[in-house]
């Protein structure tokens, strides 16, 4: 491991990896940062701090040849396995079901994801089908998430994904999802039409990027 020069730098090196280590999802900086102030009752690190940590973590995992580093994911960090450990993981793993998810829970999911927060309603009219099935099945697979209720008549539930979905898409946050010139291949669908992904695109995205 990399020679750590100053103690309180040591300290919260070898916390970060515990942390990281343990927990079955990302550990946020803003978690860290209580868990070191609480346990040291010394103040918590800053945020760049814990970037440094982390940096000097898998600067040492490099160093020494070990297939582990600490990842971003899902706002915050995890730790994660370099490709070359990929197929023995895979072999280790592969009767682990995982659950799959049908075109219209992925139409549905891609459209939360990108309109969020999102009725019911606008679900539908984008999809041209009614999607109380496969928002409740969503909800069940802990993919999105209820989020509000809208301003508009009636006041209906609005909608959002989780940090699961981010965990299990391999997404750090929203920022990271594809374009829309990813989208036909993200659905697996050649009859997903330009109209319905322009409805599904953020303001900040163009049609004509397609």
């Amino acid at each position: 491991m990399a020679e750590i020069e100053v103690a309180a730098d040591r300290t919260l090196v070898n916390m970060v990896e515990a942390l990281v280590f343990a927990a079955d999802e990302p550990v946020s900086a803003a978690e860290i940062a209580r868990t070191y102030q609480v346990v040291t009752e010394a103040q918590g690190p800053d945020e760049e701090a814990i970037e440094d940590a982390v940096d000097l973590l898998n600067r040492a995992y490099q160093q020494n040849g070990h297939v582990l580093r600490i990842e971003q994911w899902a706002g915050g960090y995890r730790m994660a396995t370099r490709d070359r450990a990929a197929a023995y993981l895979e072999e280790f793993f592969k009767q682990i079901r995982r659950v799959k998810l049908s075109r219209p829970l992925m139409e549905t999911l891609a459209i939360v994801s990108y309109r969020q927060p999102v009725t019911r309603l606008e679900v539908d009219q984008v999809r041209g089908v009614n999607s109380d099935y496969a928002l409740r099945r969503l909800l069940e697979l802990d993919m999105i998430l209820i989020t509000g209720r809208s301003k508009s008549i009636g006041q209906p539930l609005l909608y959002g994904t989780t940090d699961h979905f981010l965990e299990t898409f391999g997404l750090n946050d929203l920022n990271d999802l594809p374009n829309l010139r990813d989208i036909e291949a993200l659905l697996d669908d050649p009859d997903f039409s330009v109209e319905r992904a322009r409805l599904l695109i953020l303001n900040g995205l163009d049609a004509s990027e397609s």
